[in-house]
């Protein structure tokens, strides 16, 4: 790692999609500096497969995509967020192809494919199945080019520091392990999701859920932790990684079978496999729970899809499938459910603010209400874009507001300390095995209110908060307990949280968004 400056204009925590962005933005007023935990290049934009959602077809109509929002998320969308969302979205993309991001085309113009819940074609990807890692590249490459970004690999933002109310900077370790502080006019946290949470994921392992620890601890206010979207379709084999079966599959015709080979979502619902991801989900563990056995699984069926097509549409796909010798086009593939996508977040207004003065968010540890309980398949990338943009121009325009960056006597490098890996790793996978058993696809009053004593008697005996591996395990209990506690408040089911004793929606009492702040929960 190079040397760390001691203070900044502008710190970025974060290198995914909604980093980048605002980094870009921000670049002309200051000096930028966008930590990443691990390269730049890992993050969940990394590993978006599918695409980015916008209305730029010639069937298409910005009016239609905001309904497909609103209709997803089940009654919970902010639609005001929602339109700036699709009504933003359409010129942001058109600002990533002028800087060289490459999307797929039929002939001359953009080819749109379509997923779930979505009325038209309009999902835009890349190298077929790479859409995140191609818009990562030309981002990386335009924020590289500004002389005012200065880049920071391996460095874990642990803490946020406050001074008078108001944010002042961060705490950070080091690729050696040592911390430092770094103080800025203002932070923007962009540190994506928080699947690590949970022991059946499809995000990477940096998503550990840092951002909503950090600012909880804060005291930032955190809003609708109990909705989280499991992707229905991962890759399920024994001792692999639960890989990413994008909903493109679904989207170009793939077929959901049960163990006896029977085409079951028709039953579930009029869309069948192209229903909302939480219907498809609970679909699928449903046939899991009718097997009755702890490895069951379904299968995604392409088989009577064009194998030449599919092999060329979805190559990483086929590739990291074939690495397990299983040919997509020819054979079904195992599949179950996995943590996939955070709803909630630290909860921010429309331009990025957070409750803490000089704390900004976007991105997927944001909350706005962009996607209410349920988030439509390919709007991530987009919220990332047009937020993290939307977020820099207010810290930007804010700036004239806020003093300069002052440095603590206490600032530095402090000697690295370092924990039990092995204590920390099993203290984790405890949390992981907790949180998928207990507040999982499918939850229950009883069984959340075990979970939530359990976690909390873990938290007196976590590994000392030193490295990297034992503060990972504290942010991804303290991120566990922040959505077991908010699915406990909704005594309801809607969009990703459904609740066995009360399966019905209760709009006269919930139709509000959970806001956690300090040890409350409320409505509003």
């Amino acid at each position: 790692m190079k040397s760390l400056p001691q203070e900044t204009d502008f710190i970025v925590v974060g290198a995914g999609i909604a980093g980048l962005r605002a980094s870009v933005e921000l670049a002309s007023a200051g000096r930028v500096l966008c930590l990443a935990k691990r390269e730049v290049t890992e993050s969940n934009t990394q590993y978006a497969q599918g695409g980015i959602a916008a209305a730029l077809s010639d069937e298409d109509e910005v009016g239609l995509h905001l309904e497909d929002t609103l209709k997803a998320g089940d009654g919970l969308v902010e639609e005001e967020a929602a339109r700036i969302l699709v009504e933003e979205g359409p010129p942001r993309i058109e600002e990533l192809i002028e800087w060289g991001t490459q999307f797929d085309r039929a002939g001359t113009k953009i080819a749109f494919t379509r997923e779930g819940a979505h009325s038209r074609s309009r999902v835009l990807h890349a190298h077929g199945d790479s859409t995140g890692r191609e818009i990562g590249r030309a981002l990386h490459l335009k924020a590289a080019a500004l002389k005012s970004i200065s880049f920071c690999e391996f460095a874990f933002t642990t803490d946020l520091l406050l001074q008078d109310g108001e944010l002042r900077g961060v705490r950070l370790l080091d690729d050696h392990g040592h911390s430092h502080e770094v103080h800025a006019r203002a932070v923007l946290l962009a540190t994506g999701g928080l699947g690590q949470v949970y022991s059946n994921t499809t995000n990477p392992a940096v998503a550990t859920g840092d951002g909503v620890a950090m600012a909880h601890r804060a005291g930032a206010e955190i809003s609708d932790m109990e909705f989280v979207q499991f992707h229905p379709t991962a890759l399920y084999l024994k001792n692999a990684p639960r890989f990413l079966l994008s909903e493109a599959l679904r989207g170009e015709g793939a077929y959901l079978r049960n163990l006896d080979l029977k085409h079951f979502m028709p039953k579930y619902h009029e869309m069948a496999e192209l229903a909302p991801r939480d219907v498809v989900a609970r679909a699928i563990t449903h046939e899991l729970e009718l097997q009755n056995r702890p490895d069951a699984t379904v299968y995604l069926d392409l088989t009577h899809l064009n194998a030449d097509r599919v092999r060329k549409r979805f190559p990483t796909i086929y590739a990291t499938c074939m690495q397990y010798n299983i040919d997509i086009a020819t054979e079904l593939i195992p599949v179950r459910p996995a943590a996939h996508y955070a709803m909630g977040g630290v909860r921010t207004d429309l331009d990025g603010r957070t409750s803490i003065p000089g704390l900004y968010a976007a991105g997927e540890v944001a909350c706005t209400g962009v996607h209410g309980a349920n988030r439509l398949a390919s709007n991530s990338l987009l919220e990332g874009l047009v937020y993290g943009a939307r977020a820099a121009v207010t810290i930007r325009e804010e700036l004239q507001q806020r003093p300069s960056a002052k440095r603590n006597a206490s600032a530095g490098a402090v000697s690295p300390t370092n924990g039990s890996t092995s204590e920390a790793e099993q203290f984790i996978r405890k949390v992981q095995s907790l949180m998928w058993q207990h507040v999982g696809v499918v939850r229950e009053g009883k069984s959340l209110r075990q979970v939530i004593t359990e976690l909390t008697e873990m938290q007196q005996h976590a590994p000392k908060p030193t490295g990297r591996l034992a503060r990972e395990a504290a942010n991804i209990l303290e991120t566990g307990l922040l959505i077991a506690r908010s699915a406990l408040a909704r005594e309801e089911s809607r969009g990703a949280h459904y609740r066995l004793d009360f399966p019905l929606k209760n709009d006269a009492k919930f139709r509000k968004h959970s806001v956690v702040s300090g040890d409350s929960i409320r409505f509003e």
